[in-house]
């Protein structure tokens, strides 16, 4: 069997298989379940990296479930008849995003997470939401995407409050599955009123019939609220904190990639399934106000916050704001395509990578402060660095980066937000540099309250494996600040370009012509 042909279904196949067969390893030997998770983490990665680098030089990669030739659509009078998955620049870029963080995230667990509190069901879940999303950002079919949807919904909201001897996680997962459960309904009755028009699901062939009716403009407005509600975005975003600050440090950082997930499901219903009907840049502007109101909301309610892990949350919340600034900017300019449109598209995009790493980074080190001290509490912490000093380091990096220093990562992709939102409006720039002004100092107050001063209280330094984790993402954010070029040639860009003017690759790749 040639594997490369079925590396689209076995990137999303393996995780869940992974999550439905380790209760039994464990059930067996722990030994054995963590040897599991771990080649099945391995093994994932290995996929997803390898149909990247395979979009990323042969273009749109198609794939067809229960077909005779899976590489190509199974079409009757151009008309999609079986399950498709459809993998473009920005859907493999979308996938390396889930393999970082799920492969630094399952390092982390092994030595994060105890036996007596729930470690293989944890792990179990992370599995889980893991196959959800990458089955999110792979698939081609609208019902499907729903369906990957409720799986990331159901296992994020089991991961957040699966602590019950604890009462806060228990609260916030009941608040985050209340939003998420209404924003999977608007989701479902979008894709219900498209069903009824067209009589299809898949999104090339609903892309190509798509004109703009009142009952399309119905849909994208449900698509638009739901996604957004589950991309924590203002003023849907108060589920976020709750889930981010209370979920463990290992989960949080995946319910960070989770949600940009959904941001990317928005960008292929904006981009790709009503790219042909969107002339006005009213719904441009819609995202660029939501976004720089997210940032703005997102930086001063982070600076109230005396808990280290909420703080974090909401600094991760205010980065959606940027990513949809930069993408909203791209798409008000859709109709003319002037340079800067895809600077912004490059800036939104890349600073989802960014953040993912970033984010998680603190998270991770967050989890260890917590893990070292059994407290979050600003008030109560102080002088770790003397015990915790490459966390405190790791920490430092994390808030620099997020802030939007040069030379790292956060200010790369935020200098091409600047750049063409400035080109769109002056006023745009000057609220994205005061976010990221207050955001510097926020965590520079954080990281003097918690690393710095006088030792309050003896910590145990972390286990190795927890150390490598952070490690990896300090890695990359570092390498992504040194050499941002690079990854914006050979990864930003092919993203970029496969929204803002690949549509018609993709329609063609599923449909032919």
């Amino acid at each position: 069997m040639n594997i490369g042909i079925h590396l689209p279904i076995l990137a999303i196949a393996v995780p869940l298989l992974g999550a439905f067969a380790l209760p039994i390893f464990a059930k067996v030997h722990k030994r054995l379940r963590d040897m599991w998770a771990a080649a099945v983490g391995a093994f994932t990665c290995a996929m997803v990296i390898a149909l990247a680098i395979q979009v990323l030089s042969t273009g749109v990669v198609v794939y067809t479930l229960g077909a005779a030739s899976p590489t190509q659509a199974v079409t009757q009078g151009g008309f999609p008849i079986r399950i498709v998955l459809t993998v473009d620049g920005m859907s493999a870029f979308m996938g390396l995003i889930s393999a970082l963080v799920g492969l630094a995230s399952l390092i982390y667990a092994f030595q994060f997470l105890k036996e007596d509190q729930g470690k293989t069901l944890a792990m179990t879940l992370f599995f889980l939401l893991w196959a959800g999303m990458l089955g999110m950002e792979y698939t081609g079919d609208m019902f499907n995407f729903f369906v990957f949807l409720e799986v990331t919904s159901i296992a994020a909201c089991a991961l957040i409050g699966y602590r019950t001897w604890e009462s806060r996680p228990a609260e916030a997962a009941f608040k985050t599955m209340a939003l998420y459960t209404l924003g999977g309904l608007l989701v479902l009755l979008a894709v219900a009123i498209l069903y009824g028009q067209y009589g299809a699901l898949n999104i090339a062939y609903l892309s190509s019939r798509i004109r703009g009716s009142q009952l399309d403009k119905i849909a994208l407005g449900l698509l638009l609220g739901g996604l957004l509600m589950k991309a924590g975005a203002v003023p849907a975003h108060m589920w976020a904190p709750d889930a981010y600050g209370e979920a463990p440090a290992q989960a949080a950082m995946v319910l960070v990639a989770n949600t940009q997930a959904s941001l990317y499901g928005l960008w292929r219903v904006l981009f790709t399934l009503f790219g042909g009907a969107l002339a006005a840049p009213a719904v441009g502007w819609l995202v660029v106000s939501l976004g720089t109101l997210t940032l703005l909301v997102a930086v001063l309610m982070a600076i109230l916050q005396r808990d280290l892990g909420r703080l974090i949350a909401y600094g991760a919340v205010s980065q959606i704001g940027y990513m949809l600034l930069g993408v909203g900017v791209g798409l008000v300019a859709l109709a003319s395509r002037p340079d800067f449109g895809l600077v912004a598209m490059q800036g939104g995009i890349f600073h989802m990578l960014n953040d993912a790493a970033t984010v998680g980074l603190l998270m991770l080190a967050a989890g260890v402060v917590r893990r070292a001290t059994g407290t979050k509490d600003l008030t109560a912490l102080g002088g770790l660095g003397h015990d915790l000093k490459w966390t405190g380091g790791f920490f430092f990096l994390g808030a620099l980066a997020l802030a939007g220093v040069p030379p790292f990562n956060g200010f790369a992709s935020k200098l091409l937000i600047y750049e063409s939102s400035f080109r769109l409006s002056p006023l745009l720039t000057a609220i994205g540099v005061l976010g990221s002004i207050l955001l510097l100092a926020v965590f520079a107050r954080a990281f003097q309250g918690v690393f710095l001063g006088p030792r309050l209280r003896a910590a145990q330094s972390p286990p190795v494996g927890m150390l490598v984790a952070m490690g990896l993402l300090a890695a990359v954010i570092l390498a992504m600040g040194l050499a941002p070029g690079f990854f914006v040639e050979h990864l930003v860009t092919p993203a970029a370009r496969a929204l803002w003017e690949g549509r018609d690759l993709y329609l063609a790749a599923v449909l032919g012509g």
